[in-house]
């Protein structure tokens, strides 16, 4: 990782901002922050960024701009705690209700002449 400060002639917000979306458009940019008494710095932070080119980039777009300093910047790895909570965890699922039985019911005519009326 990188960490790049460019000097860059910014006299209105309408600049800081349209330099601001040149820089973060260029390629293996992270970051990009206003630095600076007078917010005349670029602070680019990137893996592989290009000074030259964003420089130059800025030179056409935007107007004089000059780097300050690179350097390499290193990630602070802060130190893994296990997550004891997670493992604690039990989990409940919910019973769902058995199914029903079916009903059957058994109809027995009671007349013995097959012809009868079944309704009355």
């Amino acid at each position: 990782m990188k960490k790049i400060v460019i000097r860059v002639q910014m006299k209105c917000d309408k600049c800081r901002s349209k330099a601001m979306q040149l820089v973060a458009a260029a390629d293996g940019v992270d970051s990009v922050a206003i630095e600076g008494e007078y917010k005349d710095h670029l602070a680019v932070v990137g893996d592989g960024v290009d000074a030259a080119n964003v420089t130059t980039l800025l030179r056409k777009k935007v107007g004089c701009a000059t780097i300050v300093k690179v350097e390499e910047v290193k990630k602070v790895d802060k130190e893994k705690k296990p997550d004891t909570t997670a493992q604690n965890i039990v989990h409940w699922y919910p019973n769902y209700p058995p199914c029903r039985q079916m009903v059957c019911y058994d109809y027995e005519c009671s007349s013995s002449d097959p012809t009868a009326c079944s309704i009355l």
